[in-house]
Parts: structure tokens; C-alpha cells; sequence
């Protein structure tokens, strides 16, 4: 792996990796950027984009249901075809929205160790079966660098039956947020137990990092549950207030609170500072105890 690239980090002999989130390597990239994907191909990154469902069955590169915040069209995604959606551009930057069938296309100039996740913003009623064909169409020969991901397990369980070679992720920390104050730690960790043996098998879960931590003051460790469970744990979404200046006291403390913890990934806005403020603090001999 590049050094100094925002690919990974390591600590006690453990390598996490980096992920991209939204395709970017830093908040000064444009969202979704073709061009960064491009360069996480060649150096083999670990990268994220969002795709929302087209009203042709088809998908868009988006984060939003939207189209006003990200692109100079408005109204529901889901109102509109690939056609209609290629004639807009994206705001940041002065390029069409990407399309899945873009992605097919761009997917065969991937690094062997490149990884890019599909988080699916829908759910499966929203997909339904023209959906689901069409993601199979494109992609079923083209899945050995894809992870596709969701907070709707039966979207991501209906394309992984389609598709059993599919790496899926699946997301349930809103539920585990939301079971929390009510039925405490116990009912957390029944439920992620639960997530984790799924009929269709996640490969990796995507928990919220503040709450990994926090879970883990109070006795829970998810990420040593998951991998147990032979799930990896990716770790979202890390964020620096001040990315040219590294960690701040308290930034620092919490990220070596989540290194301790020797999560697979952690999904970050700022993975190229990431990794320099997480070398400068090992440099300084810093290495806090998970408390």
C-alpha cells in the first residue's frame, strides 16, 4: 500500500483500513468525484458511494431522494430516467451524474485490492424487481471489488439471493441507537447478534463510531462481538474539525479509543489527514487506553 495516500493506518500489529466516504480523499474533493474513484482504482482503495433508484429501475450516484442539493435538477430522484438525470450536472463540479451504468463500465480498471461500496439509499420496496434485474444485469460479472450496503437488510439479503457471490454490508445503527435507552446494552447486543447471524450472512456491519466507543466504555465491544461472529466492522463516519493540523486533543483521544478497539475499517471525510495525524500522534509516543 501507498504511504501517505489515506489508504490505512495501523496499530499493535493490527491494519485498519481507510474507506473513502462519498468518494473523496479530503472535504475539499467534490462529492462523488469520477476522477478520485479513477485514482482509488489504481492505488486499490477502499471507497464508498451512495446510489438511489431511478424511475427507469435504473441508479444514480446520489446521496439525497433529491435531486436540489446535489444537481441542478430538482424534485424526486425517482421521478426521473438515466436520460434525464445524464442531462443535469452535478453542483460541485461540472460533470453528469454517474450512473450504474457507468460504474459497470468503470469497475474492470479497478486495482485487485480496491473495494467499492455501493450504499444502497432505498429500500426494497422502493427497488422491487426491475430494480434488483437490473443490478444483476450490470453487475453480477463484475463483483469481485463490490460490497454493497444498506440500512434495509431485505434489500441487501434480496440482492445477495440473487447474486450469492455478492459481498453485502449491513447497517443497523439506527435500530441500535434507537434500542438502546430502552432496553439497554442487553438488547443491543441481542440485536446486533442477531444482525450478525442472518440468514444471508453480512460480511461486514457498518456501526456508527461514537457509538462503538461508547459501547465499549460501558462494556459492550462490538467490533470484538462482530468479528467473532466472522463479520468485519466498518467504523462510520470519522471526521477533523482542522484536517491541516491534525488531531485535536480530544480528536485524538477518541480515535486511539476506537484503534483500540482494532476495528477492520473506519470511514472517514479526511482519509489522507487521517493517516498523517494518526502517524504524527504514534510519532509523539502517544497511545491512550480505551477509557
Amino acid at each position: 500500500m501507498t504511504k501517505g495516500a489515506g489508504l490505512q493506518i495501523e496499530a499493535g500489529g493490527h491494519v485498519t483500513r481507510l474507506k473513502w466516504h462519498r468518494l473523496r480523499r479530503s472535504l475539499a474533493d467534490p462529492e462523488f468525484g469520477a476522477a478520485v474513484m479513477m485514482e482509488g482504482f489504481r492505488l486499490g482503495a477502499s471507497m464508498e458511494l451512495d446510489l438511489q433508484v431511478r424511475g427507469d429501475g435504473g441508479f444514480v450516484v446520489l446521496h439525497d431522494d433529491l435531486l436540489d442539493r446535489e444537481t441542478t435538477g430538482t424534485g424526486p430522484v425517482v421521478g426521473q430516467s438515466g436520460a434525464e438525470i445524464s442531462a443535469l450536472r452535478y453542483r460541485q463540479q461540472d460533470c453528469a451524474p454517474i450512473l450504474s451504468e457507468d460504474l459497470a463500465g468503470m469497475l474492470g480498471q479497478a486495482h485487485p485490492e480496491a473495494l467499492l461500496q455501493f450504499d444502497m439509499k432505498n429500500t426494497w420496496e422502493e427497488v422491487g424487481p426491475r430494480g434488483i434485474d437490473h443490478f444483476e444485469d450490470l453487475f453480477a460479472d463484475r463483483l469481485a471489488g463490490v460490497i454493497v450496503s444498506g440500512g434495509s437488510i431485505p434489500l441487501i439479503r434480496a440482492l445477495a439471493e440473487r447474486m450469492p457471490n455478492l459481498k453485502r454490508g449491513y447497517d443497523p445503527t439506527d435500530d441500535l441507537l434507537d434500542l438502546w435507552p430502552l432496553d439497554g446494552l442487553t438488547g443491543v447486543e441481542r440485536h446486533l447478534r442477531t444482525v450478525l447471524r442472518d440468514a444471508v450472512k453480512p460480511d461486514m456491519v457498518y456501526l456508527q463510531w461514537e457509538m462503538v466507543v461508547e459501547a465499549a466504555r460501558h462494556g459492550l465491544d462490538m467490533v470484538a462481538l462482530a468479528r467473532a461472529e466472522g463479520v468485519q466492522v466498518d467504523a462510520w463516519t470519522h471526521k477533523i474539525s482542522a484536517p491541516l493540523d491534525g488531531f485535536s486533543e480530544a480528536e485524538g483521544r477518541e480515535f486511539a479509543a476506537l484503534m483500540a478497539l482494532r476495528p477492520d475499517q473506519i470511514t472517514t471525510d479526511e482519509p489522507v489527514a487521517t493517516e498523517a495525524a494518526w502517524a504524527a500522534r504514534v510519532a509523539g509516543g502517544q497511545h491512550d487506553p480505551l477509557v
